[in-house]
């Protein structure tokens, strides 16, 4: 991203930002409601256009290429996508849509290696024995880990998530946190994750961004970005942080 805005009713949510996510880097984008992390992730997901400025998603510049050919390179996990899906298509199914990023199987041909990879998914995330489960009747942190073995399905080469623990009781973050870990090993794609909470920061995380009223703060390696000084400024708040076994955690100081 090179001076990206986006503006809505003559107001601009988001930027002016330049951003640039390489290879197999793990982002984390941290900030407070409405700072512009959703925004920012739909541009990276080439789910909208920036109002001013350049945007470009495996080299190609967002509004000058056939947006439907990035689509299926790009996995999501959010809440909203969730609500998307129809309730009752079965588990093994929702995997199946992240090979060509759609919304439903139907009029998409399927072989036993593509059955057999989503099988490997599921167990991968924890959810082997949900594969014959309609998703309305899965938990939300179900789901969540359901999404995350969709958007491993096929040849994807970013991963986008939205607040995936949102709303999540602590066991289920805590499954969905590890099925994340397990699933940034080497040679795993690009990440970007949008989240307000340290505490759900994978550990595998290896760069930040702070966002606040719709611009970057300070963005950079993990370890230089999530300062308490830099966080403070960020949430508005003095901030206390510690990190230990590779996880961190955040609370008011004083």
């Amino acid at each position: 991203m090179d001076g990206a805005q986006v503006r809505i009713n003559g107001r601009t949510i988001l930027g002016p930002v330049d951003l640039r996510v390489g290879e197999q880097e793990q982002w984390v984008l941290l900030g407070p409601n409405g700072s512009g992390k959703t925004t920012l992730l739909r541009l990276a997901g080439a789910r909208r256009q920036p109002t001013a400025g350049v945007v470009r998603i495996f080299g190609e510049r967002v509004g000058r290429t056939d947006i439907r050919t990035l689509h299926p390179r790009i996995g999501h996990v959010s809440h909203s996508l969730a609500d998307q899906l129809r309730p009752s298509i079965l588990v093994l199914d929702v995997v199946l849509t992240g090979r060509d990023a759609a919304l439903e199987p139907w009029m998409r041909e399927f072989d036993d290696a593509d059955r057999a990879r989503a099988d490997e998914l599921l167990e991968q995330v924890g959810c082997s024995e949900l594969v014959d489960r309609a998703l309305g009747t899965c938990s939300m942190g179900e789901r969540q880990r359901i999404l995350l073995a969709r958007a491993m399905f096929g040849e994807h080469d970013l991963l986008l998530f939205d607040e995936p623990a949102a709303g999540l009781d602590l066991p289920a973050r805590e499954r969905l946190l590890a099925a994340m870990t397990a699933a940034s090993k080497d040679g795993s794609p690009a990440s970007v994750l949008a989240t307000h909470h340290l505490e759900e920061i994978p550990a595998t995380a290896t760069h930040a961004a702070l966002l606040r009223a719709g611009l970057i703060l300070e963005q950079g390696p993990i370890e230089g970005v999530l300062r308490p000084e830099a966080l403070s400024a960020c949430f508005g708040l003095a901030i206390h942080v510690e990190r230990r076994a590779g996880r961190w955690s955040a609370r008011a100081a004083g």
